[in-house]
């Protein structure tokens, strides 16, 4: 289904319903007093600490978040620094959650969008492939904020697709984008939301210099391999309750390359209706 399908009556507060008090506090609550997680699980530090620190006001620009994230050695290309910093993370975080804290938003439809550090740990891998005039694919694109960054990134010259199987959030990421750097990216064609099965990818648009999945799967889906260019690089968490971020390379003649990348906690990459079971 094409995004023409879905519906753009709907209003960014009906599809993202703004957090009751309560929730809000029982959610930063929750951050603040987790316990730090394992050093492997981590990729930079002291994130939970900082939290409290942006909470307090002191922090709350996108330039700061993206400073913050240079330091902890996230972010460590001019590349990915300036994608990060012209797309602001506060377009693409529901009403009531502090956009600027490093760590996963809920969006609704029992969707998040992920911490900075995450984004900032795919765009690092994925840069050499996101060159102008590449081809990139988002599978469960969810806020948007991330194929926004790839379609900044490959330009009006390459192709920035972003898949997600909730409705809604098709509507509400594209309304996202409407109001961000990207805007005329998405206005001439060269950045795209579509409604479907992430798991089957985009053919219409492979092949992709890079595909970033940002949800965990069992194991990689054939259709995205198939979509793969060779020489290009497949970003995905592979794993139920262990998860790794690995990292797929196509070379040249089809085969190959994999690497782990990070210990990581992903939602996992299912169908809508097993998605929406728990909402």
């Amino acid at each position: 289904m094409s995004l023409a399908a879905v519906s753009a009556s709907a209003s960014p507060s009906a599809l993202f319903p703004s957090p009751t008090t309560a929730a809000r506090r029982r959610f930063l609550h929750h951050l603040l007093a987790a316990p730090p997680r394992p050093p492997s699980l981590r990729r930079c530090s002291p994130y939970h600490w900082m939290a409290q620190f942006w909470t307090e006001g002191s922090l709350e620009k996108n330039n700061a978040l993206v400073e913050y994230l240079k330091q902890y050695g996230a972010v460590t290309t001019d590349q990915v620094a300036e994608v990060m910093e012209t797309i602001d993370r506060a377009l693409f975080v529901p009403e009531g959650f502090t956009p600027y804290i490093d760590s996963p938003m809920p969006i609704g439809y029992n969707a998040t969008i992920s911490a900075p550090h995450m984004h900032a740990t795919c765009l690092e891998l994925l840069k050499d492939r996101l060159q102008p005039g590449m081809h990139a694919l988002d599978v469960g694109s969810g806020s948007g904020y991330l194929t926004a960054c790839f379609a900044m990134m490959v330009g009006p010259e390459g192709r920035a697709v972003g898949i997600e199987h909730i409705p809604e959030l098709v509507v509400a990421s594209t309304e996202n984008v409407e109001r961000s750097a990207a805007a005329p990216l998405l206005k001439d064609g060269s950045l795209s939301f579509h409604v479907s099965d992430g798991r089957l990818g985009w053919p219409a648009a492979a092949p992709y210099d890079a595909i970033h999945v940002g949800a965990a799967a069992p194991e990689i889906p054939q259709p995205l391999l198939e979509q793969l260019k060779p020489g290009g690089r497949m970003v995905i968490p592979i794993g139920t309750y262990s998860q790794d971020l690995q990292v797929i390379d196509k070379n040249a003649d089809g085969s190959t390359s994999v690497r782990n990348d990070a210990s990581v906690r992903y939602v996992p990459l299912t169908s809508r209706s097993a998605q929406l079971q728990d909402q």
